[in-house]
């Protein structure tokens, strides 16, 4: 077993993210970050045929349990989020205990949201399974559930004691799962990372094949971005927003398709692609950045623009109940060069209608 451990700086909240192969067979790593005896693995349909015994092996020596939820966002709700209250109250759990969200980002989330309010807060330790939970939801508090309305819009930001990323978990990943996960990688040197994106220019095939040594140093680079963005504002004040370049479109795609339509990554690629062109239309980036951009995307098997179905009115509708709406203003992240992005409410209205009507040429999933 091999890897790297990196640290998320918040004071008496900061925990570290372990990367590396077979940390799911290390007992001693999973065991660690355990609060007491008990502990409640959440996973899904998909992740428990795969390593939910092996996890469970690891916990062997404590009082360890297992909640098995549906996959899909399309289950992120608050009805199949209480099944996880009922597993730990049929075996009374206490304070003390412990979740382990062993999955994606809905698993990640829901668990990470129960723990926050089970008993008014339990440890909880992230051990995501996909590429998109390894990189970006499974650091940095954020939990939640979806509500038909809009996206996250019922959660708590809640730290976890520490990340678990086995990277070889990743070779269960199916190609499109695969796929959704780069586009949060290639976020990170869009609005944080000019180096950074270059490097996945050259990179990005051989990501997209899962080439090892390429793979880790994606994980890891982006970990590493996220990390100082949280670091300095935990709770989305404003650097953190930044995060959200292409999610307040890609939730709206979410949202508007119905949960599960498009993978989440899916989403917020078109939306990079959406907030890149707007950005051009605004005079903030040239022309030669928004190809680069729509040609990294598109080499990764991703969508470069948004589906057909949703007209310009229903878009606009969707993204007025996003988080990110201040006061009645809608805000976007937006960008001024590629590695610089910046949080914005200068949006110039009929511009961003051009951007939504585009001709949608780019691959839908």
């Amino acid at each position: 077993m091999t890897g790297r451990t990196l640290d998320v700086d918040l004071g008496s909240r900061s925990y570290p993210i372990h990367i590396g192969g077979g940390l799911l067979r290390d007992q001693t790593l999973l065991q660690r970050y355990v609060a007491a005896r008990q502990v409640m693995v959440v996973t899904n349909e998909t992740v428990a045929p795969l390593y939910l015994e092996r996890v469970l092996e690891g916990l062997r020596d404590l009082d360890a349990r297992s909640v098995i939820l549906p996959d899909g966002e399309n289950y992120k709700t608050l009805d199949v989020w209480n099944r996880i209250f009922d597993a730990l109250l049929e075996n009374r759990f206490n304070r003390s205990c412990t979740l382990m969200a062993l999955g994606g980002g809905v698993i990640g989330d829901m668990a990470g949201f129960a723990a926050a309010s089970y008993q008014r807060g339990v440890a909880y330790i992230q051990v995501p399974t996909t590429l998109l939970s390894q990189v970006d939801s499974s650091v940095g508090g954020k939990t939640g559930v979806n509500h038909r309305l809009g996206k996250n819009m019922i959660g708590a930001f809640y730290q976890p004691r520490c990340v678990i990323a086995d990277t070889e978990t990743l070779e269960t990943l199916d190609d499109r799962q695969l796929a959704s996960g780069i586009a949060e990688v290639v976020k990170y040197g869009l609005i944080h990372d000019r180096e950074f994106f270059d490097w996945l220019e050259t990179n990005v095939g051989k990501l997209k094949s899962r080439d090892p040594r390429i793979m880790a140093e994606a994980i890891e680079r982006s970990c590493r971005n996220k990390a100082e963005v949280v670091a300095a504002d935990e709770r989305e004040a404003g650097q953190r927003a930044l995060l959200n370049l292409g999610h307040t479109f890609g939730h709206a795609i979410e949202t508007g398709m119905g949960y599960g339509e498009w993978l989440h990554g899916e989403a917020v690629a078109a939306g990079m692609c959406m907030a890149a062109d707007l950005s051009e239309r605004q005079g903030w980036l040239d022309m030669d950045s928004l190809r680069r951009i729509r040609a990294v995307i598109s080499q990764a098997g991703l969508p470069t623009s948004p589906p057909a179905g949703l007209t310009a009115e229903r878009f606009l509708e969707l993204m007025a109940v996003d988080k990110k709406v201040l006061d009645g203003h809608l805000r976007l992240v937006l960008l001024r060069d590629i590695g610089h992005a910046v949080v914005t409410d200068a949006i110039d209205m009929q511009k961003l209608y051009a951007t939504i009507e585009s001709p949608r040429t780019g691959m839908e999933p």
